[in-house]
């Protein structure tokens, strides 16, 4: 039984998405994204026409009548979301939290996927596996997988990426269309404990030796993977605010820093914009389908874009 405010919660969220699960992302993730190719139907007499490539040679000297084998397109797809639930996706200064917008975000997905028979699973992370539920189907399936990302508490405060697709490489032995929720933000290092450096960096797999690009390219070639980018303008714009004490909510280190200062402001925006550019380098080595969201923008419009943008692009293959 869902706690009265829960389901209220999870009512407000169909309200508020359900113009864009039913008139978008309904009539058209299934034609952006491919099913697992084709599957056995049946087997039946030879007709004229038919590619005799196709011909059941062990029925037919069965039958001494020519048979083939019929194939139908599989369109059943299995959809995992991956939540980024680290400490820094908590974190929000205009309309909402990136978590907020991640939480809907997964409900609109989840939603498709169950209206149009899929199956649908999750991968909630931090710097470990918090939540697995492994994809089904059905309405109380997705109702679970909404209230989970929504009201779930994390262990762990950290990120990582690379073991998070990795786990989904694990547990996944079909094609999914895979979507991965994240500020792609990482703790600094511990040398530089300044603010303006440590985010959107590459982390290496020190215990696994592989970067983040070649796990994300390995998971993308397995899959069908979408990044979803989770931004605040706080990300990428420091106001100068005079002397601030910084804590870092996912290594829990502090540091105290003048945000007025003219060397500061230069570092933060240098460090930011070769932030950005090794990100946008990353999904494009990766090739890797993205989407950017920002907290002071409706993430509708960058949804709606991408599906229609990758529409046409798939029409012209």
């Amino acid at each position: 039984m869902l706690p009265k405010e829960l389901f209220k919660k999870i009512r407000q969220i169909e309200i508020t998405t359900s113009r864009l699960v039913t008139d978008v992302f309904a009539g058209q993730y299934h034609s952006v994204f491919k099913g697992q190719g084709i599957e056995f139907d049946e087997v039946r007499e030879y007709q004229l026409g038919d590619d005799i490539r196709s011909i059941d040679w062990n029925v037919t000297a069965r039958t001494g009548k020519p048979h083939i084998k019929k194939y139908v397109e599989e369109r059943e797809l299995t959809v995992m979301i991956l939540v980024d639930a680290s400490s820094s996706c908590r974190f929000g200064t205009v309309n909402q939290l990136k978590s907020t917008i991640a939480a809907e975000i997964a409900a609109i997905l989840a939603s498709s996927a169950i209206r149009n028979n899929d199956k649908v699973g999750i991968i909630i992370f931090s710097d470990k596996i918090e939540k697995f539920i492994p994809p089904r189907k059905g309405l109380k399936h997705v109702l679970r997988v909404i209230r989970e990302v929504l009201y779930f508490k994390p262990e762990r405060q950290g990120t990582d990426l690379i073991f998070a697709l990795e786990y989904l490489n694990k547990v996944t032995s079909r094609k999914t269309v895979s979507f991965i929720v994240s500020d792609f933000i990482y703790p600094p290092a511990p040398k530089a404990a300044d603010p303006a450096a440590g985010l959107y960096g590459e982390k290496l797999g020190q215990l696994r030796g592989l970067s983040l690009k070649q796990v994300m390219s390995i998971t993308n070639k397995k899959h069908d993977l979408v990044a979803i980018t989770l931004n605040d303008p706080k990300d990428r714009a420091m106001p100068k605010l005079g002397l601030i004490n910084f804590r870092d909510p996912e290594t829990g280190m502090s540091t105290l820093v003048d945000t007025s200062s003219r060397k500061f402001q230069e570092i933060f925006k240098d460090n930011v914009s070769k932030q950005l550019t090794a990100r946008e380098e990353l999904f494009k080595w990766a090739r890797v389908d993205h989407i950017d969201i920002s907290t002071d923008i409706p993430y509708e419009n960058a949804l709606v874009k991408f599906f229609r943008q990758r529409k046409k692009r798939l029409s012209h293959v």
